[in-house]
């Protein structure tokens, strides 16, 4: 679900939550659906209880598989032991999101996900809903992040008073809303121009997806120069071959190192 702030996402995933009643119409929840809501709140977590003790719950005592949910929101084996009170604030939000996940709800509503979670948690929440085998809803302004996990767009739009799936997805929203002509601005006394604002350079959600995608194409380019290597080798005296494969060698690593220029200067870009 994408739209302006202020336009209801945020409302509307809490009336599909159970959490406030709709003002007309009404909601009907199928007998075996399991919802699992990650919002921008977050729920309050017992400062002295350790990370491991709150996801097994108080009924049974922590498994293996507690263990491996938590490494893959990048808790290690000493965070897992850790009291919540030494867990830093973004900590504090991925262990929120686990107690979600560790329901093992069929119905996942996130809420802005992206809000709060640093890159790795990112990459790691990106990872595992690609497999995700419920339905997933997702309020998110983040565009990366909505190409990369939903199959449908839903935009909540006040101006054109209307919900309804876009064709085209995001950027076809985004690029409509963008044509629009502005609203006349009331006229007011003349006054002195305004400093002009510096150009803004591209989003956090835009360099994420650009050093995603940047560093999938070095482990490729890392892959294939491996295989070159060793096809050097298995060629032995065959001057043909060797003549090919190194031919084809030099420009993967010549790719690669452009490949790793650009992640340099997007990492910088990102850290500026």
């Amino acid at each position: 679900m994408v739209g302006v702030n202020g336009s209801g996402k945020s409302t509307l995933l809490d009336v599909l939550a159970g959490r406030r009643p709709p003002l007309a119409g009404n909601i009907r929840v199928g007998s075996t659906v399991r919802i699992g809501y990650y919002d921008q709140r977050g729920v309050d977590l017992p400062p002295d209880a350790r990370v491991r003790e709150l996801v097994a719950g108080p009924a049974r005592q922590p498994d293996w598989t507690d263990a491996a949910l938590l490494e893959r929101l990048w808790f290690n084996t000493d965070a897992q032991w850790a009291p919540v009170r030494l867990l830093s604030g973004g900590e504090r939000r991925r262990l929120q999101l686990v107690l979600v996940l560790r329901e093992g709800p069929n119905v996942l509503l996130l809420d802005e996900p992206t809000n709060d979670l640093d890159l790795d948690t990112l990459r790691a929440l990106e990872d595992l809903l690609e497999d995700w085998p419920g339905t997933l809803v997702v309020a998110s302004h983040d565009r990366a992040f909505l190409e990369r996990t939903v199959e449908d767009v839903v935009v909540i739009d006040p101006d054109a008073r209307r919900v309804g799936q876009v064709p085209g997805g995001y950027a076809a929203w985004e690029a409509a809303r963008r044509s629009r002509p502005a609203a006349p601005a009331p006229s007011r006394p003349a006054a002195r121009p305004a400093r002009e604002k510096p150009a803004r350079g591209r989003t956090p959600s835009t360099l994420r997806h650009l050093l995603r995608r940047t560093e999938a194409d070095m482990a490729r380019l890392h892959e294939r120069q491996a295989a070159l290597e060793a096809d050097l080798v298995a060629a032995g005296a065959d001057h043909v071959a060797l003549a090919r494969l190194g031919e084809e060698l030099s420009a993967v690593t010549k790719e690669l190192a452009t490949a790793e220029e650009s992640w340099l200067a997007l990492a910088e870009e990102a850290e500026g």
